[in-house]
């Protein structure tokens, strides 16, 4: 039929009306905003565009690069301060995006490809972003990308805490409980372990075994949610027992930051953790009552939208409990922490977290890059340092498998392996404390990099492991043939 309607041509050549009627009822048949598949030529001149235009980037970056090196020398040839900086973010952010697609693509984290990709743009490798020479002679990241780098991280973990909400704690049960607990103590004494056998001091076999009992609940939560697993009991104790880490690691991070401030002895730093951590307490108290109570005020005021205003007043907590925790001698991030969990049970919180989307995802993707770009490559690729990372991988992988394997012995062999394998990944949390660690001049710049090491392949191994635990059903229609007729019979 579609040889006769394409072989009806007019006397003069020209194809009839018939045929034109029908082409153009195909065509309005096709939905609006329907675009016709690509050709081979126009994906090649995509790739052709694209390839262009990392070429032109790289070539400024290039000399940009070249520019920091020829003021290093004192000679005349280096972009001006504000170009720089504008240009250190524009590069941050494309190199970030870029990776974390290509990740995606491959069912790979974000983080590890922002992570990786700031490790090859950072000073030690091509040097293209900004940077200056440190008192060893090393090359360190401008202050501008490091105070940066802070008002990322506050904003990534003051994300984090709307994530959590209080009742859900009173609701993950026992077994969660006890997972989190076994997470968070075997690792710690493993990584604390591994540096007192090296002969490190106390400070970076503290910061080291605190970076070991995090959990990165995005990354599994990924996984989960990709597998549309997240409502079994598997999921609820991995999220749950990540929860419970969070809160954990924020109080072992608080007691790590009181021996960065001087407290040596347990009793100084018993009083120190007491003393930081009630005056924050009270300040959430007080605060969570004053913003559930100001808010309809607030909304009645004012003359903007309520989600505007209570986007203002979550900045300003923000900002406000980050500051009181680095005057009490906590970090920062331990502050911005407890005010996302000031909002997380309001009722607006979804809207909220939607409004924070934005700033999330500028923010946070620069921060990884930044981590990265602190890694010392060559200093981490020295065999030395290198057998160090791996064996703090290894630690770091044992000490959750098996010690929330074991805490989850209740549930079925494969569930319980799940539960460990879904805690394995390091992530962001493992990355910001080894970051406070390196800032504090705690842990020297090798440390950091096994520390990176091991949240990078943590974040590789989990997600993939975790897949073949939790698709048992791919290999259950396999003996069905067998059992089902006789079910069917009865």
């Amino acid at each position: 039929m579609t040889r006769e309607v394409r072989g009806v041509v007019s006397e003069d050549g020209m194809t009839s009306r018939t045929t034109q009627e029908a082409a153009g009822a195909r065509c309005s048949e096709r939905p609006r905003g329907y675009r016709p598949p690509r050709g081979p030529r126009r994906r090649l001149l995509s790739t052709l565009l694209l390839a262009a235009g990392v070429a032109l980037v790289a070539g400024i970056a290039h000399s940009a690069a070249a520019g920091q090196e020829s003021e290093a020398s004192g000679e005349a040839g280096a972009l001006p301060e504000t170009a720089r900086l504008l240009f250190d973010l524009f590069l941050l952010f494309l190199f970030a995006k870029i990776a974390g697609e290509i990740c995606l693509r491959i069912r790979q984290p974000a983080v590890v490809g922002e992570i990786l990709v700031g490790m090859i743009i950072g000073p030690h490798l091509l040097g293209w972003v900004s940077y200056v020479e440190g008192p060893g002679g090393g090359r360190e990241l401008a202050p501008f990308l490091e105070s940066f780098a802070e008002l990322c991280v506050i904003f990534l973990l003051f994300i984090v805490g709307m994530e959590l909400e209080p009742a859900e704690l009173l609701r993950v049960g026992g077994l969660a409980a006890a997972v989190a607990i076994a997470g968070m103590g075997i690792p710690f004494g493993l990584g604390a372990g591994l540096m007192h056998v090296l002969g490190r001091p106390l400070g970076e076999c503290l910061f080291v075994g605190a970076a070991l009992t995090a959990t990165s609940v995005g990354i599994t939560a990924r996984v989960l949610q990709d597998m549309e697993q997240l409502g079994t009991r598997v999921a609820r104790v991995i999220l749950g027992a990540a929860v419970l880490d969070d809160v954990g690691g924020m109080l072992v991070l608080a007691v790590v930051s009181g021996i960065a401030a001087g407290a040596i002895s347990s009793s100084e730093i018993l009083i120190l953790l007491s003393t930081a951590v009630g005056a924050l307490a009270v300040t959430f108290l007080l605060a969570r009552s004053a913003v559930q109570r100001l808010r309809p005020r607030l909304y009645s005021v004012t003359r903007a939208s309520n989600e505007r205003v209570l986007f203002s007043l979550a900045i300003a907590v923000c900002f406000g409990f980050a500051a009181l925790a680095e005057v009490i001698q906590l970090a920062a991030i331990i502050g911005a922490f407890f005010a996302g969990v000031i909002f997380a049970e309001l009722r607006e919180a979804p809207d909220l977290r939607r409004s924070m989307q934005p700033i999330y995802e500028l923010f946070v993707p620069i921060f990884f890059v930044t981590m990265g770009a602190k890694v010392n490559v060559p200093l981490l690729l020295g065999w030395g340092v290198l057998k160090v990372g791996l064996i703090m991988t290894l630690l770091a992988i044992i000490g959750k498998v098996v010690g929330c394997g074991l805490a989850a012995y209740r549930m079925k062999f494969r569930e319980a392996m799940a539960v460990g394998v879904g805690m394995t990944p390091r992530g962001e949390v493992g990355i910001v404390i080894a970051l406070i660690g390196l800032n504090k001049h705690i842990i020297p710049d090798d440390v950091y990099a096994q520390v990176i090491l091991m949240s990078v392949v943590t974040s590789f191994f989990a997600p993939s492991l975790l897949r073949v635990l939790l698709t048992p059903r791919a290999e259950g229609p396999a003996p069905e043939p067998d059992t089902d007729p006789a079910h069917h019979a009865d």
